[in-house]
C-alpha cells in the first residue's frame, strides 16, 4: 500500500501527482517495439516483441541504442540510431495513436476533480510524447510537462521529477510518482518522491522492491490514494 511506509499523518499531506507515460498512461511499448523493428530492418536485425520489450521498456532510447550498436556491431553511432528511432516514433505516433492505458483518461479527471497538482515526468521526447497528447485531448490535464529533451540527465537520474517538482512548486514528500518500469520508478524515489507502479505485461518481473505501493490497474491504485487522502 502507499502508506506502509509513511505515517497516517503524511499521506494527508499528499497534493501532487505526476504521471509517467509510456506504459504508464499510454500503451505505447508495441510501438516504440515497431519503431525500433523499422530502423533496424536495413541492418539484418528483427527482435521478438515480447522479449524485446522485457529488455528495453523504460530505458533511455540512448542507452537502448547503445547496446544494439554493441551487440550487432552496427557501422552507425549509438546517438545517430537512437535519433532515427525518436523521429520514426514521432512520425508514426502523429497518425497511429497508441491505445490509452486502462482507466488513464478516468485517473485524470478524478486527479484534476479532485484538487490534485498534476504533472507529467516522461523519458521520451516531445516530439514523441504531444501528438499523442494532443491526439486524445490529454495535455490540458498537465500544468507541466517534462520530456527527455529537458534535461541533461534522464530517468533512472532523478532531474527529471526533481525539474518537475521545481516547475509545479511541489515538495517531493507530497507528492507521488505513478510508474511503470523499474527505471522510472527509481528515478522518482531518488527525487524523493512517493511511488506508486503499476506493472504492464512487459514489465511484471522488474524489480519494483523500493516502492511505496505496487497496482494491478490506475483505478485500483486511485482508490487507495483516495483512501489515504482522507
Amino acid at each position: 500500500m502507499i502508506a506502509d511506509e509513511v505515517t497516517q499523518e503524511s499521506t494527508h499531506m499528499i497534493t501532487t501527482v505526476l504521471f509517467d507515460f509510456d506504459g504508464t498512461l499510454v500503451d505505447s511499448e508495441s510501438l516504440h517495439f515497431q519503431c525500433w523493428n523499422d530502423i533496424l530492418a536495413p541492418y539484418g536485425i528483427a527482435y521478438d516483441e515480447v522479449e524485446f520489450c522485457q529488455r528495453y521498456s523504460g530505458r533511455p532510447t540512448l542507452a537502448s541504442a547503445k547496446e544494439v550498436v554493441t551487440q550487432h556491431n552496427l557501422a552507425i553511432s549509438a546517438e545517430a540510431l537512437a535519433q532515427q528511432k525518436n523521429d520514426q516514433f514521432a512520425k508514426v505516433a502523429a497518425t497511429s495513436l497508441p491505445r490509452l492505458m486502462p482507466y488513464a483518461l478516468e485517473i485524470l479527471q478524478h486527479c484534476r476533480e479532485d484538487g490534485f497538482k498534476i504533472g507529467l515526468v516522461t523519458g521520451s521526447t516531445r516530439d514523441e510524447v504531444m501528438p499523442i497528447l494532443h491526439g486524445y485531448e490529454l495535455a490540458e490535464y498537465f500544468a507541466c510537462v517534462v520530456t527527455k529533451d529537458d534535461v541533461s540527465e534522464p530517468k533512472p537520474a532523478p532531474q527529471p521529477y526533481l525539474l518537475g517538482l521545481s516547475l509545479l512548486g511541489a515538495n517531493a514528500q507530497q507528492s507521488l510518482a505513478i510508474e511503470d518500469t523499474h527505471t522510472g520508478s527509481m528515478s522518482a524515489k531518488s527525487a524523493g518522491l512517493r511511488v506508486a507502479v503499476v506493472p504492464n505485461t512487459h514489465t511484471l518481473t522488474q524489480d519494483f522492491s523500493h516502492a511505496d505501493g505496487r497496482f494491478a490497474n490506475l483505478a485500483d491504485l486511485y482508490q487507495q490514494l483516495l483512501q489515504i487522502r482522507k
